[in-house]
């Protein structure tokens, strides 16, 4: 399960630095990488959205 956490969170941060260079600069990275709109964008956004999702659930592991 530790795997997925990992991959889900530099999924994560992946798509944190996207939306700062979009906000920063307006620059939309995975488009200009994929294309825009095309399948493999929406794709790249539809993974990252999900590893955001599920990262909710980091909220009930977290120890003190």
């Amino acid at each position: 399960m530790k795997t997925i956490d990992y991959i889900a969170l530099v999924l994560i941060i992946i798509g944190a630095i996207s939306w700062g260079l979009i906000g920063l600069f307006g620059f939309d990275i995975v488009a200009f990488v994929f294309g825009s709109m095309s399948i493999l964008t929406r794709i790249t956004y539809a993974i990252i959205g999900i590893c955001g999702l599920y990262a909710i659930s980091y909220v009930g592991r977290i120890t003190n």
